[in-house]
């Protein structure tokens, strides 16, 4: 068990080293321009939908109650009745776009998570944010998918484990955190 131990935790150190740097501070950019104005959309599927409800619960609470700055950010993974309901009377593709198409301004943020970065209901919501003005970026995995072709910005852990893909997502969510809270 310590060599498997051993052998995730370097993987993910590894996958954290080639993440980059400068992708995260444009991300934080981006996040830190929205401020009492825009709102950031947060989506993802499977444990990317728990990285999103952590983005925003990360960023409603402690970001506010630690600097004062607040962001209106909302996860469109979060609703199940409306998840459920577009998913079957219309298609689970567009579980993600049509709320988009209730909410979205130009100038607000679309962050979509996907590991793989080939989720049509994640393409579909980049793809109707980009067409009406808003600001897209992909978080991904292996790849990048087609998700970081079709995104305006993105930030690839490339490597091809997903549970690792996640813990740097998560990782990258606490920093960005970290860093709205003192700039």
């Amino acid at each position: 068990m310590k060599s498997r131990i051993d052998k995730y935790f370097s993987n993910l150190k590894d996958t954290l080293d080639k993440i980059s740097k400068d992708d995260i501070i444009k991300f934080a950019e981006i996040i830190s321009n929205t401020e009492g104005k825009n709102t950031i959309y947060v989506l993802g599927n499977g444990g990317s939908t728990s990285i999103a409800s952590h983005f925003v619960c990360d960023f409603v609470k402690d970001v506010a109650s630690a600097s004062g700055k607040r962001f209106k950010v909302v996860s469109l993974a979060d609703n199940f009745a409306t998840l459920t309901a577009y998913a079957n009377d219309m298609n689970f593709d567009l579980i993600f776009s049509e709320q988009l198409k209730n909410f979205l301004s130009k100038g607000d943020v679309v962050v979509a998570i996907s590991g793989s970065g080939n989720s049509k209901n994640v393409l579909n919501a980049v793809e109707y944010a980009n067409q009406n003005g808003a600001i897209t970026v992909a978080m991904t995995g292996f790849d990048g998918g087609k998700l970081i072709k079709v995104a305006q910005h993105s930030i690839l852990a490339p490597v091809n484990n997903m549970q690792i893909v996640q813990d740097c997502h998560m990782a990258i969510i606490h920093l960005l955190m970290q860093i709205i809270k003192e700039i």
